[in-house]
């Protein structure tokens, strides 16, 4: 049965292609540093960037490398094929066809680090949860609709940017570094 549903939903997200939702796809699935979470600057409602809050982008990086590491495991254990592997259809981002290819599809990274971020943005920002919570559902969704990811690798992907979200409110950096953030973007605001 859910095999069936990956299926299912595979096949509408093929339906995207070349709408604005596919390009916004495209543009998700970048998330070298800093473009990635630059992402987030419209639902924060203010700009990400290094120039205007430098103490937020190093949180963000640092809470991309353990979300990212907290995938690595379960992708080189399960190994499943990505759905353009299976259905022979085009991906949003071409030049990533030969990583993603060597690459388990199960759980998704990126919905991972999207879910963490807008976990993390939240706490920084209460006020504008409901749209980061969105954006990050969204950026995880976009997996789908660039045919990298199946259903299931998304829902994972959540429920592992949650894990990482709850283990770094322990760790003291992350603590020093959410402090930081917050204050700068009081401050900016």
């Amino acid at each position: 049965a859910w095999a069936a549903l990956d299926e299912a939903v595979a096949q509408q997200a093929l339906a995207l292609r070349d709408t604005p939702r596919f390009r916004q796809a495209s543009l998700d699935a970048d998330l070298g540093f800093p473009a990635g979470a630059e992402q987030f600057s419209c639902a924060l409602g203010m700009p990400i960037n290094e120039q205007q809050t430098p103490a937020l982008m190093r949180l963000l990086l640092r809470s991309l490398i353990s979300a990212s590491a907290s995938t690595k495991a379960a992708k080189n254990h399960c190994r499943r094929p990505r759905p353009f592997m299976l259905n022979g259809q085009p991906v949003c981002t071409p030049g990533d066809e030969p990583h993603l290819r060597g690459s388990g599809s199960y759980p998704s990274g990126h919905t991972t680090i999207g879910w963490t971020w807008a976990l993390l943005l939240s706490e920084i920002a209460p006020e504008r949860s409901t749209a980061l919570l969105e954006r990050g559902r969204n950026y995880g969704h976009s997996r789908l609709v660039c045919n990298v990811h199946w259903y299931s690798d998304i829902k994972q992907g959540r429920f592992l940017g949650s894990g990482t979200f709850a283990r770094l409110q322990s760790d003291p950096v992350y603590q020093a570094d959410m402090a930081a953030a917050t204050a700068e973007l009081a401050a900016a605001r």
